[in-house]
């Protein structure tokens, strides 16, 4: 009998055991994939290579759990890396079904008109001079149109969004992601592979229900050789703004992230807390560490930047410190 066990342990289709590995016995594709016939990659591939050659670093925000808070934390640190005006930074929505990004950065509304064609390719909408954003969110007539397509239609629009998008000279292309570990996640890695990726931010919050589907993401990264830049443990706490007594709202009954970063070798980036502001802020579409920054969430970006999780991160939690200081421009 055929094992999800086999599935994990596929080789993959450009691998030299393609088709030929114990694992591939008695799977239905075994004899195209030892044929050669899965071997010849997509065009596609290297038109975005060469397309993102002048995008310094590529980091992707993964979780396998929804509702983690992926998105609110992409575009925070979208915009504390363009609070340094001399930086060019993009933050790509690649959730194809649900895609937020243009709520939270202050953009709905922004439908059709906004992303035109250029003798360059997609134009993307700018937040601030020195911050583009995509999604497929501009180029629908309404916010609450739903995108109903299975994967072979979204993995085509998210090699558009990499190949065809006028993404000039950046230093920085932040990648937001849905949760799992499917088209989508399998699209961006596949298609980025020949360019180099910085690697992947981790968004868990700290019940066991949630840290069950981001262990699945972890060994997603691990089999597609995804280097993990760290884990951030969101919603770890609540802090009430007037009395600032700390409650735990979902308690760690395994440990947290804490205890799955020391389990796993990874680092843990930092705890973010509740804050009912955030969520205001981006249903609102404003920027919260500018606006609240003496917040203890705002504190904990602050120790996120005294921590060294890597080299990629300096100038991200430097501009952090910046921002949460009031240094912004």
């Amino acid at each position: 009998m055929l094992g999800f066990d086999t599935f994990l342990d596929c080789p993959g289709t450009a691998s030299e055991q393609a088709g030929k590995a114990a694992s591939c016995q008695g799977c239905p594709n075994q004899k195209l994939c030892a044929s050669g016939a899965g071997k010849n990659p997509d065009p596609a591939i290297g038109e975005i290579g060469e397309k993102l050659s002048s995008v310094k670093h590529k980091i992707l925000v993964l979780s396998g759990k929804g509702g983690v808070g992926k998105s609110t934390f992409s575009a925070q640190l979208a915009r504390a890396l363009a609070s340094d005006v001399t930086k060019e930074v993009a933050l790509l929505d690649v959730d194809i079904c649900g895609p937020s990004i243009p709520r939270i950065m202050g953009l709905e509304g922004e439908q059709e008109s906004s992303v035109h064609q250029s003798g360059n390719g997609w134009s993307p909408v700018y937040v601030e001079d020195n911050l583009a954003i995509m999604s497929i969110g501009f180029l629908l007539s309404s916010p609450d149109d739903a995108v109903i397509w299975r994967g072979p239609k979204k993995n085509g629009m998210i090699k558009q969004f990499l190949r065809d998008v006028d993404w000039g000279e950046l230093d920085y292309l932040i990648v937001d992601t849905p949760p799992g570990t499917s088209d989508e996640h399998l699209s961006i890695v596949q298609y980025l592979s020949s360019t180099h990726v910085d690697g992947a931010v981790i968004i868990t919050t700290p019940q066991e229900v949630s840290m069950q589907d981001v262990r699945k993401e972890i060994r997603f990264c691990q089999k597609v050789k995804l280097p993990i830049i760290g884990v951030v443990e969101n919603m770890s706490s609540f802090v009430c703004p007037k009395c600032k007594n700390t409650s735990q709202i979902f308690p760690p009954t395994s440990g947290g992230a804490e205890k799955m970063c020391a389990d796993l070798n990874l680092t843990l980036l930092g705890k973010l807390p509740l804050d009912p502001r955030i969520a205001q802020s981006c249903d609102e579409g404003r920027p919260f560490l500018r606006e609240v920054p003496d917040s203890p969430a705002a504190e904990v970006y602050h120790t996120i930047v005294q921590s060294k999780a890597m080299p990629i991160f300096y100038f991200f939690l430097w501009a952090l410190l910046q921002w949460v200081g009031g240094g912004q421009q």
